[in-house]
């Protein structure tokens, strides 16, 4: 008799399925493979396309802030300017915070990791601010920090016409981090 047709399998306990005879690592990367090629895909795309760059891309077309060296540490010598710290110099009487980073602390450093890390920051900060001379750029009239402190961008024009940050300059030697207001990560 043609009819009813049973179909192939018919009588089995349990129906089959696609994971049937599959070992769990390939259930599991059959399962997961594409979920993984989209994350990859979205973060390869986030880190390619993002901008990490902390200073503005052009000097500010306003007015200007031209500050020439000789810089040394505060409290090693007398000079116009002295570096405080890995995100502050002193200029005279006014203390100026560099915009978009975070360095160690130095006065009191938490453990001798964050020290050695917040002297590494303030020698190269001293180094860039040495180099040439430099731009003070930032809102104006000039905002001030819980601290009292200028904000402002440290900008130096390149001879091919870009503009160096040197905040940027300092996130790149590992030293300070970027920072944007917001909780800030132990240094220890």
């Amino acid at each position: 008799m043609a009819w009813p047709r049973r179909k192939t399998g018919y009588g089995r306990v349990l129906p089959t399925h696609r994971w049937q005879g599959r070992s769990w690592p390939s259930r599991i990367w059959g399962t997961l493979k594409w979920w993984l090629g989209a994350a990859l895909l979205a973060g390869a795309s986030w880190y390619f396309l993002s901008d990490s760059r902390i200073g503005p891309r052009e000097m500010p077309s306003g007015p200007a802030e031209q500050v020439q060296g000789p810089f040394v540490r505060c409290g090693q010598g007398r000079a116009a300017g002295c570096v405080a710290d890995g995100d502050t110099i002193l200029i005279g009487q006014r203390r100026i915070r560099i915009i978009g980073i975070d360095a160690p602390e130095l006065h009191p450093a938490r453990c001798p990791e964050e020290a050695r890390l917040g002297e590494a920051a303030a020698r190269h900060l001293l180094n860039l601010v040495n180099q040439a001379p430099f731009t003070l750029a930032g809102p104006q009239p000039a905002v001030h920090d819980e601290y009292g402190r200028e904000l402002r961008h440290l900008l130096r024009a390149r001879p091919d016409g870009t503009v160096q940050s040197l905040a940027d300059d300092l996130v790149a030697t590992g030293t300070v981090r970027p920072y944007l207001r917001g909780p800030r990560e132990p240094w220890c």
